[in-house]
């Protein structure tokens, strides 16, 4: 019987599956897709989740970000900027961070099997994932997690607003070693260095619109924008609440765990953290201190992002925000870096 399977082979899945290894966990990862997995996403990779993926002895190839800056889509003014303080960020395309991960899975003689989680029935002392018996299960197949469903911890459709995120890379140098984020009345435009001659361009809106409608929300953006284009990949609707984030002998993980915005940027790291939370609770045969764990690691990333939905609903509060960010700027640096600091882990 093995000690764990995790569903997904995303890079919080196989974080998860690293630390299973070096906890001494004998670990299987299962994963339908074949190949470098992309989706849209902004690409940023703030510092904590650079050193959490350090800790892992994982170093993608990209380039590094200095901070975050906040501009009026429509070019009104210079923005305003925060520096990180614990040192750089870095943007690293999907694929090029799928990579990474799985070599080191590779090197760790981590077996990756080509096949979905399709049924899971908990016995008690053990679960059942497809007929094999394993100690654990932990789910990190994404947004839209199957595995969540299958075991009764998804929480029905969300009220509230329904976002959507919108993603390609553009082929030239990136003038900014900072992640610009261009405000409109009704969307927000991240751009990321990804690389020396690669920027990614990802927009989040409540409309469901095509890239190049949402991308005319930012006139001075897209007439930066002069390279050849990849194809654009979308996700959505972002917003996915659970029940809670443990059943038994099952845990999620990342966007699997439930999932609020993307405004602040901090996904990755969010996920990393809860990672390396649900193994030491796993290790020491104490799933039950997950649920606790996870909710006080998403906590401020939680509050802030419900705090700026709620905002930033309003056409009038979107048009004031970069002025106000302007004028506060220690509040805005403040805030920045209190999401890009490490998050903590303890039992």
């Amino acid at each position: 019987m093995r000690d764990l399977v995790v569903a997904g082979a995303g890079p919080v899945g196989m974080a998860v599956a690293l630390h299973a290894h070096r906890a001494g966990l004998d670990v299987v990862v299962r994963e339908p897709r074949s190949g470098p997995i992309d989706k849209a996403c902004g690409e940023g990779l703030m510092p904590g989740a650079v050193a959490e993926l350090a800790a892992l002895g994982v170093d993608p190839r990209g380039h590094d970000v200095a901070g975050i800056h906040y501009l009026d889509g429509l070019g009104g003014g210079s923005g305003v900027s925060a520096r990180f303080a614990a040192g750089p960020g870095r943007g690293v395309r999907r694929t090029v961070l799928h990579a990474a991960l799985a070599e080191r899975l590779a090197e760790a003689g981590i077996p990756i099997e080509p096949q979905p989680v399709r049924s899971v029935r908990d016995a008690g002392d053990h679960v059942e994932v497809d007929g094999e018996r394993a100690r654990y299960l932990v789910a990190a197949d994404g947004l839209h997690s199957p595995t969540r469903r299958l075991v009764g911890l998804e929480s029905g459709r969300p009220s509230g607003r329904r976002r959507f995120g919108l993603r390609c890379h553009v082929q030239q140098a990136p003038w900014s070693d900072f992640v610009e984020v261009h405000w409109s009345t009704r969307a927000e435009a991240y751009v990321t260095p990804v690389d020396d001659d690669l920027v990614g361009v990802a927009i989040l809106t409540d409309s469901g619109e095509g890239f190049d409608e949402a991308l005319a929300d930012f006139p001075v953006l897209r007439e930066r924008l002069v390279g050849e284009r990849t194809r654009v990949r979308g996700a959505g609707p972002l917003h996915q609440k659970v029940r809670a984030r443990a059943a038994g002998r099952v845990l999620l993980v990342g966007d699997a765990a439930g999932y609020v915005d993307a405004l602040t940027g901090e996904g990755i790291a969010l996920g990393l953290a809860q990672a390396r939370a649900a193994v030491a609770c796993l290790a020491q045969d104490r799933p039950d201190r997950y649920e606790r764990q996870a909710r006080r690691i998403g906590l401020r990333q939680e509050l802030l992002t419900h705090a700026l939905l709620l905002a930033t609903g309003s056409q009038v509060v979107r048009r004031r925000l970069v002025p106000a960010a302007e004028r506060l700027p220690w509040v805005f640096s403040t805030a920045v870096n209190q999401l890009a600091r490490p998050i903590a882990v303890t039992s």
